[in-house]
């Protein structure tokens, strides 16, 4: 069985993709078991668990929780998988409704930095016309990334990469905090699992900045987080094959769940790709999804 369990869609986040043309790719490639994952939302949970019924594909609900974990007395970013919770939980609803909030008024703060930095270039300042045609291109969860885009539009940058290393990371403002405790509670009070993310990703959202070894970061997790959480994601992209045989084996001696999917963001496309083993369909497919 082919297994993704880490997808986005432009309908939740920042995927390229509308959640009913993802399931329509997923059909072609043969998974048979999927998971849209998208950016602190479950807009497109619904609409995906019903497409993917009709294309005979075994559906988990998901979601990917930026949580603010604080290490050595600073915060520091991380991301968490929640799966196979409700998505009619009252309490998960409400925090996600107080994060995209928090998202829009983060974006305006980010275009007050940028307007500073234009100032400094003697680039014209973005106007309430620019962020109202910013929000247009938003189908849910408003991030970076749309800014990153409208740049581009504007031409005052080639592509994402020149957007965020130029503007975008100098220019962040930091984003709801969410502490893993509260995370965890939420998804495991919604029947769900809390998995975490990509945590040896060299480039992401991860924890590579604190240390890039891994015997430090899998320390890291079993002094503060095993509590917290019901797994690991043991399958990424970004990965080489000691990260994934590591943290497959730090899974395993924590009796801890082992998850795996693309983080395919349909730039380029790239879903079904990771080798995630068969034997992860176990943990989802005879219980409730």
């Amino acid at each position: 069985m082919k297994i993704d369990l880490h997808v986005h869609t432009k309908t939740g986040s920042d995927g390229n993709l509308p959640v009913e043309e993802v399931i329509e790719e997923a059909t072609r490639r043969g998974i048979g078991l999927l998971s849209i994952t998208d950016h602190d939302s479950i807009e497109a949970q619904n609409s995906a668990r019903e497409l993917a019924t009709k294309a005979g594909i075994a559906y988990i609900t998901g979601v990917e929780l930026n949580v603010t974990f604080e290490y050595g007395g600073k915060p520091v970013s991380l991301d968490f998988l929640g799966y196979r919770f409700d998505p009619g939980y009252h309490k998960l609803i409400n925090k996600l409704r107080a994060l995209r909030a928090r998202r829009e008024e983060r974006a305006r703060e980010i275009l007050q930095r940028l307007n500073a930095e234009f100032d400094r270039e003697g680039i014209p300042h973005l106007t309430e016309e620019d962020f109202k045609k910013i929000q247009e291109s938003v189908d849910s969860s408003f991030g970076r990334p749309h800014i990153a885009d409208y740049l581009i539009r504007k031409g005052i940058v080639r592509d994402r990469q020149e957007a965020f290393e130029r503007y975008l990371v100098k220019c962040d403002v930091p984003k709801y905090p969410l502490a893993l405790s509260e995370a965890s509670m939420l998804i495991r009070n919604a029947g769900g699992v809390l998995i975490f993310a990509h945590p040896a990703d060299p480039a992401g959202t991860s924890l590579a900045p604190v240390t890039g070894d891994l015997n430090e970061q899998t320390a890291i997790i079993e002094r503060h987080m095993l509590a917290y959480i019901d797994g690991i994601e043991c399958w990424h992209p970004s990965y080489t094959e000691k990260a994934t045989a590591h943290y497959a084996e730090f899974a395993r001696r924590h009796g801890l769940m082992m998850t795996g999917g693309s983080d395919c963001h349909q730039k380029p496309v790239i879903l079904g790709t990771v080798p995630v083993p068969e034997f992860v369909a176990d943990y989802f497919l005879t219980k409730r999804s």
